[in-house]
């Protein structure tokens, strides 16, 4: 079942881009590696040059001593390595079944093995704790969701080296948990485990060695137990970490909300929600996976269908009927799915930069000076790790992807800005740098909503809390009272208030709550 990975002077070029420079080190079988880095330090390129998803422009790979060059992902799947990837690798219109054995299809004769198929789907989804039908399309599935089939998929390859990159971005804390005993069971049988993670919590947690990549090289490879949380950030960023959360602004108070949003219905995820935001007040709105805060906002900005009450922006009432509506009346809005609807990955970084201020750009004509001129500014400004201005969003790095989003949708100079989960798959540098930019925008006098499934994200920065269960608000918790355990009792129905007036979970909640 053991695997052995040596890297002997892996170098990795994008045209005339290095990536990697002659990266050097070893994985020895049937340990967990906690493999660390900032966005852009050549993880995941490594990474998929072992997986068989990229080929190495220099270097060797050995593979239980021998060298290997695979020719593709299906080739290194043979050999028994498999990658998770951070942004999904699933067909939207195919069924969870078919997904988990696309490619690698059973047959009985000339004809497709149906059932053997959904019964070995069966098995991996309950070895991941996805209680869904196999036959489930995944365009109906919700974000966790679609990581725990991507997690399924590779177990049904029969790993053994199991590459997880960022695989507890989108899980609950009961998904997670239940994430780490199936590692341990999986280490256990022998397997390998590389887990690419920016939550150094988890690796402390779970990995044997740390393995620290910065700028395409290898730094260190050192046993967890001997390294703090800090220490693993410093090593990361090459420099000394300080306080990764801003000071934090007294709350305004008195001002008129710059947005009020009343009676706001989505069918099926949220029901008759109110809130506001201030000028300068970061507010932030915490609640389990499938709890309906996506949606909410989603409904609010015009992307799912939705009734409302009254929206008022400064005081006065607006309609919104699509996100143009919003960003015309200054409202605007970055998804937590940064691939399929935050970024068009496949242009380049000009056109996304721009994309929602064309009238800036294209009137009367296109104006690609000025676009260039906004992208070397924005480029600087948020810290996008690129090599050239003059390639695609798809060949950033995760984490760059992301900064590339908060540019566009902070281009048209929005008084209101909704961020869902706008550090997901960021490392702790760009972490900080992220958290310090919501705080400039909130003393510029905007409203910031934070959408996030980080509590401590959400206790060290945000003046208000909304707690959502159940598609309803069930609570709006100060700054004086906000700590994880009191956001997690209010979102899991524990809360002892909330049971006094008569709030307690359903029986499905419950569930959910223990997952």
């Amino acid at each position: 079942m053991s695997i052995a990975v040596r890297f002997d002077g892996i170098v990795k070029e994008f045209g005339p881009v290095r990536v990697l420079h002659g990266v050097s080190f070893d994985l020895a079988p049937g340990r967990v590696y906690g493999l660390l880095g900032e966005n852009g330090a050549g993880k995941s390129t490594l990474m998929k040059i072992l997986s068989g998803y990229e080929r190495p422009t220099g270097g060797t790979l050995h593979i239980d001593g021998e060298p290997r060059s695979f020719k593709s992902s299906r080739d290194a799947e043979a050999a028994g390595i498999v990658l998770i990837h951070q942004e999904f690798n699933l067909a939207e219109d195919l069924t969870i079944t078919q997904n988990i054995f696309l490619g690698h299809e059973r047959k009985r004769g000339w004809w497709l093995d149906e059932a053997a198929m959904r019964a070995d789907t069966l098995r991996v989804l309950r070895q991941v704790g996805l209680d869904k039908d196999p036959d489930t399309p995944v365009r109906h599935l919700i974000v966790a969701e679609k990581q725990l089939v991507e997690i399924a998929k590779a177990l049904a390859r029969n790993a053994r080296l199991l590459i997880m990159d960022e695989p507890t971005a989108s899980l609950t804390p009961g998904e997670t948990e239940a994430l780490f005993t199936l590692m341990a069971r999986l280490q256990a049988d022998g397997v390998t485990i590389v887990y690419i993670s920016h939550k150094l919590d988890e690796v402390e947690r779970t990995t044997d060695d740390v393995i620290v990549m910065r700028d395409g090289r290898f730094v260190t490879r050192q046993p967890t137990r001997e390294l703090t949380r800090h220490q693993m950030a410093t090593l990361m960023v090459g420099r000394e970490i300080s306080d990764l959360y801003p000071d934090k602004d007294p709350a305004p108070t008195g001002a008129v909300p710059l947005l009020r949003v009343e009676g706001l219905t989505v069918p099926g995820w949220a029901a008759d929600i109110a809130f506001d935001v201030k000028p300068g007040e970061i507010l932030g709105f915490a609640g389990l996976v499938g709890a309906g805060r996506t949606e909410l906002f989603e409904g609010l900005l015009g992307l799912r269908p939705h009734q409302v009450g009254r929206i008022e922006l400064e005081g006065r009432a607006i309609r919104i009927r699509n996100p143009r509506d919003a960003v015309d009346q200054g409202i605007t809005y970055l998804s937590e799915d940064r691939k399929g609807k935050g970024l068009h990955v496949g242009f380049g970084l000009r056109e996304n930069l721009t994309l929602m201020a064309l009238e800036t750009y294209a009137t009367p004509w296109l104006k690609p000076g000025a676009e260039t001129r906004a992208l070397k500014t924005a480029v600087q400004d948020f810290g996008i790790r690129t090599g050239s201005l003059d390639v695609k969003a798809a060949s950033l790095s995760g984490g760059n992807q992301q900064k590339l989003a908060l540019a566009k949708v902070l281009h048209p100079e929005p008084k209101v800005v909704i961020l869902d989960e706008p550090t997901r798959g960021v490392d702790v540098g760009a972490k900080r740098d992220i958290y310090f930019l919501i705080q400039r925008l909130a003393r510029e006098g905007r409203g910031v909503v934070v959408v996030s499934s980080e509590l401590m994200e959400l206790v060290g920065l945000c003046h208000r809390v909304a707690v959502m269960r159940g598609g309803r608000l069930r609570a709006m918790v100060d700054a004086q009272h906000l700590t994880e355990e009191e956001l997690i009792s209010h979102a899991t129905g524990t809360n002892q208030r909330d049971q006094a007036n008569g709030d307690k979970p359903s029986e499905e909640e419950s569930m959910t709550a223990g997952r």
